[in-house]
């Protein structure tokens, strides 16, 4: 599922570089551009190395644009893409929390929180074989349980690159996982559980109305399992917060909410509750260095709904797909651009071409620059991605406009759904 997926000032270069709640790190690669033959150019040596790799580092794009390139992000943790219940299912527990007791409170949200371990295979150079080791862990949260079956929500990052995954219950049980679904571009992931009962879930709370200031708390993993579901307490700090990050499928303004609740290591994928035990938020990462304190982000509950909803339908999140593998062309070494006209001064370059997708048939090629979509111009790759999940729908018929040998063309798309059949 994994290969469903694979995208600023000096401050945000600052923040990538700071520690975060991930280790891991997406591997990437890209395809191989033809040489462009404007006259108004110097000539260029052969760049067919670079735009191989490159093409490889955005393949993710192609699939996603149907998504373009989560891990690290002011670096996100690491370890190991809902469903909204307003009723009380059988079989299980669900929280009510009692205002005048928070200590109750918060012992019956503890019981839905898991530790999650990522089983990884790791080469045994002496006896020229894999065995499996432990790459991380960090928490989940059980949202429902239904037929004998457990379903948490934690964040992709946790679960990225797991050959295994096991999950470790308040019981003390530990169970191995089946994965149901991950969103690299969200950073969220649905895993399950079966032949289980007795298990506590956490309702979901309302994100939108949660306001500045409000009281919450965080409950988790922070460095391992050894101190299992720690909780933390805080206010939220902001709302409507969005913070650039690099994701397996491209850069992303993700959407959170912010809390100076203590998030750790290990935290990633827990849950960010309200006073009344309800989840308002899945806490997926902080901004950690010698300078900053208390700067700590969850995903709000009603974005993780939708997204988790679809998860369990398709094991993916169905978006828009144009089949182009794009990059800004400000990270493309001028030794190897493509011919460009002096006033063109932002763009997104095609590095590589699903020949079956929509692009490959309206013609789009490697080394076209992507300046505008409709009416919206088109500055670098971020933009691409914003246009086609934020503003396009599946079988909208969409204007390229776009320059191709150092002339500007227009091409007509009509956009596909990135799910195959």
């Amino acid at each position: 599922m994994d290969d469903q997926y694979k995208q600023s000032a000096n401050d945000q270069e600052e923040i990538q570089k700071q520690n975060v709640l991930n280790d891991q790190e997406s591997n990437e690669e890209v395809t191989d551009p033809t040489e462009s033959t404007s006259s108004k150019q110097k000539k260029r040596k052969p760049k067919t190395g670079f735009f191989n790799m490159l093409a490889a580092s955005v393949i993710g794009s192609i699939l996603t644009l149907g998504v373009v390139t989560q891990t690290d992000i002011l670096q996100v943790e690491p370890i190991v893409q809902e469903v909204e219940k307003d009723t009380p299912v059988s079989g299980t527990t669900n929280m009510a929390a009692d205002e005048g007791d928070v200590a109750d409170m918060i012992e019956q949200s503890s019981e839905a929180i898991v530790g999650i371990t990522n089983i990884g295979k790791q080469q045994d150079p002496f006896q020229q074989s894999t065995e499996d080791v432990e790459k991380g862990t960090g928490s989940g949260v059980i949202y429902e349980v239904t037929d004998g079956e457990a379903y948490i929500v934690t964040n992709h990052h946790v679960i990225d690159g797991a050959n295994k995954v096991n999950v470790s219950l308040y019981n003390g049980e530990t169970v191995e996982a089946t994965l149901v679904g991950t969103d690299p571009l969200t950073d969220i992931a649905v895993v399950k559980v079966s032949e289980v009962d007795d298990l506590t879930t956490l309702p979901f709370g309302d994100s939108d109305a949660v306001r500045s200031g409000e009281s919450v708390m965080a409950i988790g993993n922070p460095l391992g399992l050894d101190l299992s579901r720690t909780v933390t307490q805080g206010i939220v700090s902001a709302i409507d917060r969005s913070i650039n990050v690099k994701t397996a499928a491209g850069d992303w303004d993700l959407d959170v909410i912010q809390t100076d609740a203590a998030i750790n290591p290990g935290n990633s994928g827990g849950a960010l509750i309200n006073g009344q035990g309800e989840l308002i938020g899945i806490n997926s990462l902080k901004i950690a260095d010698s300078r900053t304190e208390g700067l700590g982000f969850a995903i709000p509950s009603n974005d993780v709904k939708i997204i988790v909803d679809q998860l369990r339908e398709n094991g993916q999140v169905e978006r828009s797909y144009l089949g182009v593998g794009v990059q800004d062309i400000h990270t493309i070494p001028s030794f190897y651009m493509p011919s460009l006209p002096d006033e063109l001064e932002n763009g997104a370059i095609v590095v590589s071409v699903d020949g079956q997708s929509a692009a490959g048939k309206a013609g789009l090629k490697e080394e076209d620059i992507i300046v505008k979509m409709n009416d919206t111009d088109i500055e670098n790759d971020k933009d691409v991605r914003k246009f086609l999940y934020n503003e396009a729908e599946i079988g909208d018929e969409i204007t390229i406009t776009l320059f191709r040998d150092g002339k500007e063309q227009e091409v007509q798309v009509t956009l596909t759904s990135n799910l195959t059949d």
